[in-house]
């Protein structure tokens, strides 16, 4: 049974455990006609913010849910002809599903920050550096001592059997403080750790995104190109064909040519000597219907040309077709890479549009600069190693302090019959007080030297990770401005070329073209297509990195 549940933004105006269910204009779908469909069971919770796009689960339980759905808020669509019914649904899913393509880069981003392995490792880190805390915060466990006497002493007071002694260290005031401290700021370290591994999983997720729109883009173009070198060599066959050969003045009528048999000529004079029937005067033919022609290129040479621009077009293709393979094989690697970012299967389908626009960022040089220094994770990250250094520091200047221990000590006496004191057979219990003697200096202070070392080297490490995020930061930026440029002039490119490519095609068909120029114009037209689609993806390649720089989408 399909159970189709619609996810809203707004509140829920029935219980969800009611059988009954609500729609925009207050029907009951659940016993609509509608329903009647078997399998299909509507639930809707609220009569506005309905997300259609959420409902579609899997392809076969979104159409007929969609169709029950149309069913239920407009009946008298269907009672028109079955054409409008079916093409308002097509069209209505069509709309659907380029939206849902166009939001599929952010579902994976949510997927890749729910299941990717480095960010929860991060996260299982962070939340390990939390439980320091009260390790780190607590008093040391109390001694308790007992010691029994195997014969018992002797005492004024009675005879003593056993002595119990319990004993709690204090550590000096502020030590467990900073400790504390301490690990409150290397946990929260962790969490900034774990900030960076979620910002870099996304661009990461961003950056393959683009390289698979690329790759996909490529063998689109490609397809493009092996479909127009067809039609090409279709008319360099034409041509070919119409070729006069023999001795007869015309071309015959009946001559049929194909590119099979094209490729069986092994070269052009043989099979213009083939096709023409008569070998022994090709050239003296050739040479009347060159003299009968001046102005054409249809001659002997025109027909070698033909036939060789007939190969030339089919090693274009063949070179084509392999690169094809090439770029699913790249595909399909790159799909893995993408794919483990989700921690999923490597051969799992990716939803990828067809088309691929700008992201609109606007973004200001100084401000970014400025933001991506005050928020970056690692800069948080060493700015809170650098206070829990300093709380290391104040809890080992403390730790060579005293520590004090309050015990108490509780001695068990029996009765003595040779004693008459007064406090015969009377338990003791006596309070006590320990103190340590910390004389050994040189260990406290060589902690202390280390926290100073680790101070230092941790400032340094901070002054080389902003150096070094402000490089980054120019470098997203060079990439920006370089992709917005290219883009605007590659766009410019290919509509210039394709008007080009028309003309010298039109030009070909009347044999009035030479087959390179078209060629070459023909590689200039799709490369400025894929160039443009490349400065596209590196454009919002940069705003992903200019975003990972300043922060933007991770909390």
């Amino acid at each position: 049974m399909y159970n189709l549940k619609f996810k809203t933004s707004g509140k829920s105006l029935v219980d969800p455990s009611e059988s009954s269910s609500i729609t925009l204009k207050g029907y009951n779908l659940n016993n609509h006609r509608c329903n009647r469909w078997k399998g299909i069971n509507l639930k809707l919770t609220t009569p506005k913010g309905l997300n259609v796009i959420n409902i579609i689960g899997s392809t076969l339980s979104g159409l007929i849910g969609l169709l029950a759905l149309f069913r239920g808020f407009y009946p008298r669509l269907f009672r028109f002809s079955p054409f409008i019914q079916y093409a308002g649904i097509i069209l209505f899913l069509f709309l659907a599903g380029t939206v849902h393509a166009q939001d599929s880069l952010s579902v994976y981003l949510g997927i890749a920050a729910k299941n990717n392995p480095a960010v929860l490792q991060k996260f299982a880190e962070y939340q390990a550096a939390l439980q320091k805390v009260p390790q780190v915060g607590s008093l040391p466990d109390p001694e308790l001592s007992l010691g029994v006497f195997l014969s018992p002493m002797e005492l004024l007071a009675g005879d003593q059997v056993a002595d119990i002694r319990l004993m709690q260290m204090f550590p000096w005031f502020g030590v467990l403080k900073n400790a504390k401290d301490e690990m409150s700021l290397m946990a929260k370290a962790k969490y900034e750790l774990f900030r960076e591994a979620k910002l870099q999983v996304y661009y990461d997720i961003q950056r393959t995104w683009y390289e698979l729109h690329k790759v996909k883009q490529n063998i689109r173009i490609s397809k493009k190109n092996i479909e127009l070198l067809r039609t090409i060599e279709r008319l360099a066959i034409v041509r070919f064909k119409a070729v006069p050969s023999g001795n007869s003045p015309t071309p015959p009528a009946n001559r049929t040519i194909s590119p099979s048999s094209v490729q069986g000529s092994s070269s052009g004079s043989s099979g213009m000597n083939a096709m023409g029937g008569n070998g022994s005067n090709s050239s003296g033919t050739s040479a009347g219907q060159a003299s009968q022609m001046p102005g054409s290129p249809m001659g002997s040479s025109s027909g070698n040309s033909g036939l060789t621009d007939v190969y030339r077009i089919q090693i274009e293709i063949g070179d084509l077709q392999n690169s094809i393979e090439l770029l699913k094989s790249q595909l399909k690697t790159i799909t893995a890479q993408f794919n483990s970012y989700l921690n999923r299967s490597p051969d799992f389908v990716i939803a990828i549009p067809d088309t691929l626009v700008s992201v609109d960022f606007q973004l200001s040089l100084s401000v970014l600069t400025d933001s991506s220094l005050i928020k970056n994770p690692m800069l948080g990250m060493l700015q809170f190693e650098q206070q829990s250094l300093e709380a290391r520091k104040q809890m080992v200047t403390r730790m060579s302090y005293p520590m004090v221990g309050l015990g108490l000590n509780y001695s068990l006496i029996n009765k003595s019959e040779m004693s008459t004191s007064a406090m015969n057979g009377k338990d003791m219990i006596m309070p006590m007080v320990t103190v340590t003697l910390p004389i050994y200096r040189k260990k406290y202070k060589a902690m202390q030297a280390e926290a100073e070392f680790l101070k230092s080297a941790n400032l340094q490490s901070y002054k080389a990770t902003v150096n070094s995020l402000q490089t980054e930061y120019y470098q997203a930026m060079q990439l920006y401005q370089d992709a917005q440029r290219r883009s605007k002039l590659y766009a410019d490119q290919y509509q210039l070329a394709s008007k080009s490519l028309g003309i010298m095609f039109k030009s070909f068909a009347s044999a009035g073209t030479d087959l390179t120029d078209i060629l070459r114009v023909r590689q200039q037209t799709l490369d400025y297509e894929y160039r443009q689609i490349e400065a596209v993806a590196d454009f919002n390649t940069a705003i992903a990195w200019l975003k990972k720089l300043n922060c933007i989408g991770v909390n």
